[in-house]
């Protein structure tokens, strides 16, 4: 298994970067990565996701929400393919850091047979976390 986590702590109460995270008709504004999330967000739903990735890809997938806890976690499941070739669990967790200041937490694990031979797209997807999370900070502290 291999696992990507990032973070970054944003100047904002949790409930506004919690809104801003899952505004999902909002991320084409402002949102280089995840660029849309079409679909409805609860437990047991499938979403439709497209990421634009640091190295200039455009890519789509299906996954399923496994976690939606407001104020908390945005969680889904997707794999590629068939099952055990790539499968991967995205989340965004906050954290409260003070009145004033949340904890954004952004990271996926991975398994499966071709989890081993992606070494350099590994590191363009912690770059392109990197780029979500310095975007939601911005978007959070300007309101």
């Amino acid at each position: 298994m291999k696992k990507i986590k990032t973070e970054i702590v944003i100047d904002k109460d949790i409930s506004s970067v919690w809104n801003v995270l899952t505004d999902f008709e909002d991320y084409p504004n402002w949102n280089p990565f995840v660029r849309s999330v079409i679909g409805e967000k609860s437990i047991g739903n499938k979403v439709s996701v497209t990421c634009n990735t640091s190295g200039g890809k455009t890519v789509s997938f299906k996954p399923i929400v496994i976690m939606f806890e407001t104020d908390r976690e945005f969680r889904w499941k997707g794999k590629l393919g068939i099952k055990g070739i790539f499968d991967g669990q995205h989340y965004f967790k906050l954290e409260k850091v003070s009145e004033n200041q949340t904890k954004f937490i952004h990271g996926e694990n991975m398994s499966g047979v071709l989890v081993s031979l992606m070494g350099k797209t590994l590191d363009k997807m912690n770059k392109s976390f990197e780029l979500m999370n310095q975007a939601l900070k911005k978007e959070c502290e300007k309101i």
